[in-house]
């Protein structure tokens, strides 16, 4: 199950993503806002690559592995929707990482409006949350970008200062 964008192929990740997985989550650069930091070694990118992969199998979805189409073979980035604890309750929450070299060519934009549409359209939710650490100024203008409204703010990080909930509703509800 492949999807399409402008530019880029979103696919179910596989097995065989773990080494980018770990290459593009490992990296300092792009955990700059992450409080828990990148992933300490491959073992634990091979965890959360099962955790995706059980909840694609179990849910029909999770973070895709994420390609430019003139590239289909090079992944740059993992991010979807997906299954996330918000403290005890569950949400479907957008996501994305990708690697340095993809930053700024508005590819956070593209997958976000695939992902909500895959989201509102195949799964019938009726709302999508994006949480980001409020010092992301990046990553708050795409959500802005693509629809979603700040709705509240989570204090899910003790000692800092608490993370923004954005909201995306499916049309015609709220």
């Amino acid at each position: 199950m492949r999807y399409t964008t402008a530019r880029l192929l979103l696919r179910p990740p596989v097995e065989d993503d773990v080494a980018p997985l770990y290459a593009i989550y490992g990296d300092a650069a792009t955990n700059t806002f992450n409080p828990a930091g990148p992933l300490p070694d491959a073992e634990r990118a091979q965890a959360v690559l099962a955790g995706w992969l059980a909840q694609w199998r179990a849910r029909g979805l999770g973070p895709w592995a994420i390609a430019a189409q003139d590239d289909p073979a090079h992944v740059i980035g993992f991010g979807g929707i997906s299954l996330h604890p918000y403290l005890e309750q569950e949400r479907v929450n957008l996501g994305y990482r990708f690697a340095t070299a993809a930053w700024g060519r508005g590819y956070a934009t593209e997958l976000g409006l695939a992902a909500l549409a895959f989201g509102f359209d195949e799964h019938h939710c009726d709302e999508i949350f994006g949480l980001v650490r409020p010092q992301h100024a990046a990553s708050i203008r795409v959500l802005e970008k693509i629809g979603m409204a700040r709705f509240a703010t989570l204090d899910d990080v003790p000692g800092q200062a608490p993370s923004l909930v954005y909201r995306a509703l499916r049309q015609g509800q709220g």
